[in-house]
């Protein structure tokens, strides 16, 4: 089976690998993304840029999110409110079902779908949250936060975690 960090034209074996303890004398033994056999191709250069254009896209968005937070007003009318909570909502479902699939069949993907779906959780639950009417519902929306979706969240997370795929194991 071909390691999950290794390019699709060429698979791998464990040997392949080149970890970060050995790469920097770190010990951590995380996986690198890149195989020591790609290191001579154009692989690398296209993961250099792309990690340039993240960077910069992420940085790019600090004054964006300064004019969000200064010229968006307090309230907002939304014409599909339904479906967006619906869509969210299935979204989550989804997530959670294929996990539980995958792990049952003891696929390697289902650190994907957990990640996936820890990251759902917690924008479920900063959502609901931050849109609350003031009373009864935001009180409502705090309680499924703190008691379901936050809890279900750090566990898909962990689950993530333990699920990752690694050399030699």
């Amino acid at each position: 089976m071909r390691h999950p960090s290794a390019p699709l034209s060429a698979p791998l074996g464990k040997a392949d690998i080149r970890t970060l303890a050995g790469a920097s004398g770190s010990g951590s033994g995380v996986p690198r993304i890149l195989p020591k056999a790609a290191a001579a191709s154009a692989f690398p250069l296209l993961l250099r840029r792309a990690a340039t254009v993240l960077t910069v896209l992420g940085l790019a968005m600090i004054p964006w999110l300064v004019f969000l937070n200064t010229g968006l007003p307090a309230t907002a009318q939304a014409s599909h409110w339904a479906w967006t909570w619906t869509g969210l909502d299935s979204f989550e479902a989804l997530g959670l079902l294929s996990t539980g699939l995958l792990l049952r069949r003891g696929d390697c993907r289902a650190c994907l779908t957990s990640a996936a779906t820890s990251v759902l959780l917690l924008v479920d639950a900063w959502f609901d949250t931050m849109t609350a009417a003031p009373g009864s519902d935001f009180k409502l929306a705090v309680l499924m936060a703190v008691f379901v979706e936050v809890p279900l969240a750090v566990a898909c997370a962990v689950l993530t975690a333990r699920t990752f795929p690694r050399p030699g194991r």
